[in-house]
């Protein structure tokens, strides 16, 4: 998610020239594949430093701010992003409650 958050709100909405953080035009798949030395503390340290800049990079932009993405011919705007983002956390939350059900074996509380 903190390739996301970037992604998004800090390169697309914003403007801000900056590489992604796992992924790269020879290693798309990065941010999935290249985790044998992950250290979980250091990337949530990191997902959490990119929401405060994702968060600072678009606190002044109004919702209808509209920007496009390259290879897109849709125009996306500020609003879409934030009810996409909402989904994307959505849908990671349900993975990782399907996860924690095989593990725990419970279910619906």
């Amino acid at each position: 998610m903190s390739e996301v958050e970037r992604g998004w709100f800090r390169i697309a909405a914003a403007g801000a020239p900056l590489d992604y953080l796992y992924c790269a035009e020879d290693n798309p798949d990065g941010d999935f594949d290249d985790i044998a030395d992950a250290d979980p503390e250091d990337a949530f340290a990191v997902y959490h430093r990119e929401v405060r800049a994702a968060d600072a990079a678009v606190a002044a932009l109004p919702l209808e701010h509209t920007f496009t993405r390259p290879a897109r011919t849709a125009a996306f705007s500020l609003r879409w992003v934030y009810v996409h983002m909402i989904e994307e956390y959505a849908r990671h939350n349900g993975h990782a409650d399907l996860l924690r059900e095989r593990i725990d074996g419970r279910t619906g509380d």
